[in-house]
């Protein structure tokens, strides 16, 4: 093959340049993530009832739908909560690798089965089913500066006027409005109702009669009569506009013909559809809507995208009126990204000066740096075909692949030259000679290092999502390295290359290079003793190598495992909880005091050098809904503006001591997880579910005594329930035979109370050319103590008024705001970490320990991450052990021996020691990238060991002593496996020693593959001609009985 590029060398150029095309032309299309989409896909299905209670929402309509969601394909797990706000929401995952399309249609179809079942007033708001994605793209922020908004303004403003072109961005999925739309309030006084002898549902009956819009048919419609000069459409009653309107409604006529109109016993005006949730951006009154990403859409273009949608809609804003961004997760994106490309480029430049120092050869040198792009660039095209995205994993495999690619380009430039000095050929000549020779040692590297990492690529599970990326990356980069050595670099040798006149190749240099070979010759010749001195005296190093694999199998296990490395993101979260039961206005105090320590020049004993700006929501939070809730965004400023002191991190720990000092509520600061669509990647997520129907009583017991368990336990920290304690409710109780007796009918009494204490949807109003909704509800000071139910009266069948006292009694009773099923069982969510130096394994176990001694009746089940972390198991052990069999039948294969390949397998240790010491020092943790960079390495420490066994094997079989064999290609390959291994361990340098976005995962990676050479190069040198030796001997023994006649096997590739 080799041999016809090297005749036509414009051939080489052209497929080189073909490829170098294909991948410039896939950048530009090729979607630009974070990290690629690693959360199995979910589908929500969110439901409002108005003013009922979680009981009730769970028992009317989370039951109802459950129970028709089975028999869907591939339906993982069914999760749901219900708030007492009456918002609930249902959440289906499916396996991964489903298309999250089909499991739409296919839960929309369940869905519709449910629809018919479910309450009149939940069909009437309307059932929404969405891709679930748990992290928000970007918050958008609407503030008035002047302060001639206020919240509502703004929140009707975002819904009228910005949430559609909003939603209809591409790459938008879903979006959550902090507040709502305005809506026509009717604020009925319960004493003027009586006075006139009418009731809640009086008015609620007259508006839904008189606030209309009838089709009225036409004048002169056809069929129409002989001579018909005229035809025109009849526009009967139409909807209402304005509360001047409203007010004007009539709810009776008197006997005396007086009216009673609506105004006479309501308030009436446009309000807030619902009051539950409000926000502030820096303390002035805000709302904001938060856009989540659709399934596969790319972030960056996205945010491209709405950023533009809101710049076309500035010019039309009110007076006053701003946008602002309090949480953009795009620009650790665009940084992390950013930082892995001028790595890239770092690592090109430092490779070729290691080439150069060791080539000393400009053209040579020229020649393998030529196969970078056309590598790189052509790995791109691979990606776009295989529809993977650019993002940190690929970019990571890019760089890792640096080091390899230039291994083959080096390994055959510098046998070139060590052939035209030593047999003083043309280059032509040359190159053909040398490529007869390697040819079979690029095609075995190439079998190996794919070896390693292809078994990679066949994981479940979201880890799987993660190894895919870089297993694609590096096994395509590394075939398209060897097809390129294989065609274009020779081509390059042939027509670039100065023929060495014979026997110059070692002609001493003047000036630094003379200075370094010398030193370099001298150390070759020391090598050389030291692997003598080693092959006479085996046993020690023997001794030695053993002492290193039980010291490697000690450090691994002693490394702490996690998932992903933490990474500053340049966003913050806090979560705001006051006590069960507290009212808005407290829990907006604490959050005020919240915002006033962040925004505070940090002099003055805050934090304001870091925080850029606090987004503050309150009735909101991640653990549920109500008064009781609060939340913030907190947008750090650009990472070149923070020092180390103010990392996300840092920040994070030193706003939870200060927010400890908080007396009446529980503020936590965290910081978002690496990979955000997992929920928080640290610890594990578990349910605690009532599997014999013991009741919410005793499960929250249980749950109680899991988490007192938890607390002594050492394995575990930071136990906490995901939800809300049981709170205070006033029950009502009414009297059917008392009312019975008095006339009333129960169904008045249901809807009077609805009406009064809830707020009732009654219909539509058109305000400003939009459809908006028109509420009825008590007025505020009629609803607020369990003494204003006497307030509110029943009209009985004989017509007249009977007040609530007569026939109803309340008391206090405790009940949850939040109640969680999975699977279709009541449940609890829990979750929690593992203490420091324990690894989510032994967390895991634990849990299982402590849930083994709870009552009967209470079971447990792993859900996101943790059932994630079951799935994978413990695949790492399994993935060794398969990648070391897999490089193990390779070489078996290539060398046609079943010994010599042992010889290589053993250098592995030798790489992996190395890793281990590396990343324990640095206190880094066993993670994914942690794996990825193991594996990296053993497949290089193998190479190493490939080209000195490919060379030794060669030369004993012409004849030398097994021991001058080994010798004397340890002589030959120094060079190479040195320039090789410094330019590959150069190459990741900037990985290990990064600041700044994304640098967590960089470290990992860079630390292992840094500390992993080292060891693998130092030691394998000299470890790899003592196996060799070792081994061969004694297959030699086992074959001395036979017949020595046996030709020995040619070696592959000749």
């Amino acid at each position: 093959m080799s041999k016809f590029f090297i005749d036509r060398p414009i051939f080489a150029w052209v497929i080189a340049l073909v490829i170098m095309l294909v991948g410039a032309l896939s950048i530009l299309k090729l979607p630009i993530n974070q990290y690629p989409s690693i959360a199995p896909p979910a589908i929500a299905i969110s439901v409002t009832y108005p003013g009922a209670s979680a009981q009730t929402v769970q028992d009317t309509v989370v039951q109802v739908i459950e129970q028709q969601l089975n028999g869907i394909d591939n339906l993982r797990y069914v999760s749901s909560e219900s708030n007492s706000d009456g918002s609930m929401t249902i959440t289906a995952t499916f396996e991964q690798g489903t298309n999250s399309d089909t499991a739409q249609v296919q839960v929309q179809n369940k869905l519709n089965l449910a629809t018919p079942l479910l309450p009149q007033e939940v069909q009437q708001q309307g059932i929404r089913v969405t891709k679930a994605v748990k992290n928000f793209l970007l918050v958008i922020g609407v503030v008035s500066r002047d302060g001639s908004m206020t919240k509502d303004d703004l929140s009707n403003y975002i819904v009228s006027n910005m949430q559609d072109p909003i939603s209809r961005t591409a790459g938008v999925g879903d979006f959550q409005v902090f507040g709502a739309q305005y809506a026509m309030r009717i604020w009925l006084d319960p004493a003027k109702l009586n006075n006139f002898n009418l009731t809640p549902v009086d008015v609620k009956t007259a508006i839904a009669a008189q606030n209309v819009q009838v089709s009225s048919g036409q004048l002169g419609g056809l069929p129409a009569v002989q001579g018909q000069q005229l035809n025109a459409t009849i526009i009967g009653k139409t909807r209402l506009q304005t509360a001047e309107q409203f007010k004007e409604i009539l709810l009776k006529v008197n006997k005396d013909g007086s009216q009673v109109r609506l105004k006479d016993v309501a308030d009436v005006g446009l309000g807030g559809e619902n009051y539950a949730i409000s926000a502030q951006f820096n303390g002035s009154p805000a709302s904001g809507l938060a856009v989540k990403l659709a399934n596969g859409a790319n972030a960056l273009d996205t945010a491209k995208a709405l950023r533009k949608t809101i710049d076309d809609l500035k010019p039309f804003f009110p007076q006053g009126m701003e946008v602002v961004f309090p949480y953009d997760t795009t620009p650790v994106v665009t940084e992390s990204i950013k930082g892995v490309v001028e790595t890239l480029v770092e690592a090109i430049v430092l490779v070729f000066l290691v080439m150069f120092l060791f080539l000393q050869n400009f053209r040579a040198t020229v020649i393998t740096t030529m196969t970078v792009p056309v590598v790189l660039l052509g790995t791109f095209g691979i990606l776009a075909a295989a529809g993977f995205s650019i993002n940190t994993l690929t970019m990571f495999g890019m760089v890792l692949a640096i080091g390899l690619l230039v291994d083959d380009a080096i390994v055959v430039v510098e046998n070139v030259e060590r052939v035209m000095s030593e047999e003083g050929l043309s280059p032509k000549e040359a190159t053909k000679k040398s490529m007869g020779q390697i040819q079979g040692a690029l095609v075995g590297i190439a079998l190996v290092l794919s070896a390693v990492l292809l078994p990679m690529a066949f994981f479940g599970g979201s880890t799987g999502v993660i190894y895919k990326q870089f297993s694609i990356t590096i096994v395509s980069a590394m075939a398209l390295s060897v097809l390129v050595a294989l065609i274009f670099t020779p081509a390059l040798c042939a027509t670039m290359l100065k023929a060495v006149p014979h026997g110059e190749h070692g002609t001493p240099k003047k000036g630094f290079f003379g200075w370094f070979n010398r030193g370099f010759d001298r150390s070759v010749k020391s090598y050389e003793r030291g692997v003598g001195n080693i092959l006479r005296h085996k046993a020690p190093y023997l001794l030695a190598y053993l002492i290193i694999f039980v010291g490697m199998i000690w450090l691994f296990l002693r490394i702490p495992s996690s998932f992903l490395p933490e990474e500053d993101q340049g966003v913050l979260f806090a979560q705001v909880q006051t006590p069960a039961g507290s009212s808005a206005q407290r829990t907006q105090v604490v959050v005020d005091e919240m915002r006033e320590f962040l925004l505070r020049p940090t002099k003055d004993g805050g934090e304001g050098d870091a925080v850029a700006s606090v987004f503050t929501v309150t009735g909101f939070n991640f653990a549920g809904r109500g008064q009781s809730s609060g939340m913030a965004f907190i947008m750090l400023k650009p990472w070149h503006e923070r020092n180390a002191d103010n990392s996300v991190f840092k920040l994070a720990a030193r706003a939870q001591q200060h927010f400890f000092t908080f007396r009446d509520a529980m503020v936590f600061a965290f910081a978002p997880p690496a990979v955000l669509e997992l929920g928080n990647a640290t610890g594990f997520d578990v349910f605690l579910q009532d599997r014999a129907g013991i009741g919410h009583e005793q499960l929250m017991a249980a749950r109680n005594q899991f988490l007192g368990m938890a607390a002594q336990s050492k394995v575990l920290s930071q136990v906490r329930p995901n939800g809300l304690n049981d709170e205070p409710q006033f029950q009502l109780e009414i009297d059917d035979e008392k009312a019975s007796a008095l006339g009333i009918t129960i169904s008045d009494i249901n809807n009077t109370l609805s009406i009064a204490l809830g707020s009732s949807y009654v219909n539509d109003f058109i305000d400003r050319g939009r459809v908006k909704k028109v509420y009825v509800q008590g007025q505020p000071d009629s609803r607020m103590s369990p003494e204003d139910l006497k307030k509110w009266y029943v009209r009985n069948a004989s017509g007249t008024m009977v007040p609530f006292s007569a026939f109803a009694k309340g008391e206090w009773i405790y009940g949850s705001p939040k109640l969680s099923r999975y699977n279709g069982v009541e449940a609890v969510e829990i979750l929690g970490a593992p203490a420091p130096g324990y690894s989510t394994g032994e967390a895991m176990a634990e849990v299982e320990a402590i849930a083994a001694k709870l009552p009967k009746g209470v079971g447990i089940s792993w859900t996101g991450l943790s059932y994630e972390e079951r799935l994978a198991g413990s695949q790492a052990p399994a993935l060794f052990a398969l990648s070391l069999l897999m490089v193990f039948l390779c070489l078996a294969a290539l060398y046609e021996s079943w010994s010599i390949p042992i010889a290589v397998v053993l250098v592995v240790p030798l790489g992996i020691i190395g890793a281990l010491l590396a990343t324990s020092l640095r206190g880094l943790s066993n993670d994914v990238y942690f794996l990825v960079g193991l594996l990296t390495t053993i497949g290089l420490a193998a190479k190493n060991a490939i080209l000195i066994v490919e060379f030794a094997k060669e030369l004993h079989e012409q004849g030398s002593s097994l021991r001058d064999a080994a010798i004397e290609a340890c002589r030959m390959r120094l060079r190479p496996i040195i320039m090789t291994s410094l330019a590959f361990i150069l190459g990741v340098v900037p990985l290990a020693i990064s600041t700044g976005a994304g640098s967590g995962s960089q470290h990992a990676i860079g630390t292992v593959v840094i500390g992993g050479m080292i060891t693998a190069t130092v030691l394998a040198i000299f470890w790899v001609p003592l196996f060799f030796v070792t081994v061969s001997s004694m297959g030699q023994r086992k074959n001395a009985g036979k017949d020595d006649a046996i030709e020995t096997p040619k070696e592959a590739g000749q």
